[in-house]
């Protein structure tokens, strides 16, 4: 329970620990804000890491003259980590999505009924998928692994994967650059965060209540 609350402290109060990060590990802060995207987005197990308010997070810190943090630099390190976690993670189902044990605990989650009709649901709507599951925590983890299972042609995947790593990145790091430094975005940074999650997760919200009402209809 100490793992759970401390990723819960660490993504409501994630400016503050930033700037921990920031004065220990100087510039290696970009490898470790890398690898924290990397991981979120190509280890199909780690659905749960910030990525939204991280990219916000560290944007508007790189905005502060006392940070030292280039925005640039910063939206390069974090669109690279989104692309190629995205990657390994297609690579990863391709290898292993048809494969994973049905008692496991990703068997139970991605069972062979729901990953026929991910395989149809991405054949219907194609490399879209990829692009606007860039915007929804916990889909985003998933989408890359489901297409690589589902055999998703790898230059039309790769293709969405860039465009839609880009944009994710470069939204919201130039949203945390030039409004996360307003005086009421800064005096009330958590509960802004708790607002880019809720937004974040709208459109799954959408999904699963259209879902319910097509069940019941």
């Amino acid at each position: 329970m100490s793992v759970i609350y401390g990723l819960i402290d660490f993504i409501l109060h994630i400016d503050q620990h930033l700037v921990t990060i920031i004065d220990q590990f100087g510039i290696w802060t970009y490898v470790i804000l890398f690898l924290i995207v990397f991981i979120e987005t190509g280890l199909v197990i780690f659905p749960f890491l910030p990525g939204d308010s991280l990219l916000f997070a560290a944007s508007a810190l790189a905005a502060l003259p006392a940070i030292h943090l280039n925005i640039w630099i910063l939206i390069a390190v974090f669109a690279a980590a989104a692309i190629i976690g995205d990657t390994v993670n297609y690579e990863i189902g391709k290898k292993v999505g048809l494969s994973i044990p049905e008692d496991s605990l990703l068997g139970k989650v991605l069972n062979k009924e729901k990953m026929e009709k991910a395989e149809a649901f991405f054949n219907k709507h194609g490399g879209k998928t990829i692009l606007i599951a860039r915007f929804m925590p916990f889909i985003r983890t998933f989408a890359p692994f489901i297409a690589g299972a589902s055999r998703m042609h790898y230059g039309y995947f790769i293709r969405y994967n860039f465009i839609g790593g880009a944009v994710w990145v470069l939204l919201c790091c130039l949203a945390g650059f030039f409004f996360g430094n307003i005086p009421y975005v800064r005096d009330n940074f958590t509960i802004v965060v708790l607002g880019i999650i809720f937004v974040s997760l709208i459109p799954m919200i959408v999904t699963f209540i259209r879902g319910k009402m097509k069940k019941t209809a």
